[in-house]
């Protein structure tokens, strides 16, 4: 089954409401195995919806509606669909009534016309507000009209919309996501070409603030048979870039190591200049951390380096704040004073000024020093202020789980 989503409103195009609706109803079609080609919002005007509605009924079995179901002049959405399919609008007392009911006292008689359903049309009650929603079927065609508010489009889809779609569709959708770090979009491109050609199961990447997102998804008969597809694909990815592969779902950087942690028992304490607490506040958003998490210390200037952690002035002279060296001091001077397990640090040019031809603006080191051994990664990292910053972040975290793993083996 194709099903293309219609969203009614001019308030939508105009840029006032965010169409929240579409990305819901899309998420739910998937997961039913309903392939959704386009998306269409159109205004509060009867002759551009009856293009939109013939244009997606030349190309969808369904079509589903959001919004233009409301009691003023401009909700025209049952009326459109109505004259498409040629069918007359009927009054319903007993909506009516639950209407009245609904709105108690305050009920103005232009309340009515959203007890008028097409005739035929499947009532799909609202719990939530006024606007019933309607399934319209004619031959091979389903139209789906749904109220505006997501807190009334929401629970009418769920409890009354999927149980509908349950029947008429063959398939199921399963999908998994997996999330990468240290490899772009282009990379994943080439190293997957062949299997993103695939039709089912299918793999997009989608890239993201410093991470690449890949979703693995396939139709089946039932959920187990979706799940085997997606996992031989699953292995097959991992086979030629496993080493990226991070996390799932909704899990971030910050998450799976903030986990690893936890569930290893590590401390750990963090060293920060140019990043200035923004590290400690990506690990301070896991619930739990306080158990590992020690304590954290922003030395911006070198004076600071020196007092709380011991760095070498000489080191400073020599190298300056933004090295190597001094990454490695501070790494190692954070766990000697907080005797945690393992001991990070970030100095950097995070910009926009202060880069030099030998030091550009973006240029950071991350240390990690764990079981007495220190690495250093050295990073040239693009983009604002903000995001050399958050980048740095997520290269910190990235190392921390990575020396975990490898300890492992």
């Amino acid at each position: 089954m194709k099903a293309e989503i219609i969203a009614v409103g001019t308030e939508l195009l105009v840029g006032d409401i965010v169409n929240t609706n579409a990305q819901f109803i899309a998420r739910e079609l998937f997961s039913l195995g309903i392939d959704v080609f386009y998306q269409t919002v159109v205004g509060d005007n009867p002759k551009r919806l009856t293009e939109a509605i013939e244009h997606a009924f030349s190309r969808a079995d369904l079509v589903i509606f959001s919004g233009g179901l409301g009691p003023t002049e401009d909700d025209l959405t049952k009326e459109t669909v109505s004259a498409y399919f040629g069918v007359p609008l009927l009054f319903h007392e007993e909506i009516w009534t639950q209407i009245r009911t609904y709105l108690k006292d305050a009920c103005p008689e232009s309340n009515r016309k959203q007890a008028c359903i097409p005739q035929g049309g499947r009532i799909l009650s609202n719990y939530c507000g006024t606007a019933p929603g309607v399934i319209v079927e004619q031959g091979d065609k389903i139209a789906i009209l749904l109220p505006g508010p997501p807190r009334e489009l929401m629970p009418m889809f769920t409890k009354q919309v999927i149980p509908y779609l349950e029947e008429k569709s063959a398939f199921v959708m399963r999908s998994k996501i997996l999330r990468l770090f240290g490899i772009g979009e282009a990379r994943v491109g080439e190293e997957l070409a062949d299997l993103m050609a695939c039709a089912n199961p299918t793999v997009a990447p989608y890239a993201k603030d410093y991470e690449v997102i890949l979703r693995i998804a396939a139709k089946a008969e039932n959920g187990d048979a979706a799940d085997v597809m997606i996992e031989q694909m699953e292995q097959k990815i991992r086979n030629r870039i496993g080493e990226y592969v991070y996390g799932y779902g909704e899990e971030t950087m910050a998450k799976t190591t903030g986990m690893l942690l936890l569930s290893k028992g590590l401390t750990v304490a963090c060293a920060e200049s140019c990043t200035a607490g923004l590290l400690t506040g990506a690990l301070g958003d896991i619930p739990g951390i306080s158990a590992v998490l020690q304590e954290s210390i922003v030395t911006y200037s070198n004076e600071a380096k020196i007092k709380y952690l011991g760095v070498s002035p000489d080191t400073l002279r020599t190298y300056g704040a933004v090295s190597r060296e001094t990454a490695e001091e501070m790494a190692r001077g954070i766990q000697a004073k907080t005797g945690a397990h393992i001991g990070i640090s970030v100095t950097g040019i995070a910009g926009p000024d202060g880069g030099t031809a030998e030091k550009p603006v973006g240029l950071v080191y991350v240390g990690v020093c764990y079981q007495d051994c220190v690495t250093i990664r050295a990073l040239q990292l693009k983009g604002d202020r903000l995001q050399v910053r958050q980048s740095a972040v997520m290269h910190a975290l990235d190392e921390v789980r990575c020396r975990i793993l490898a300890q492992e083996g």
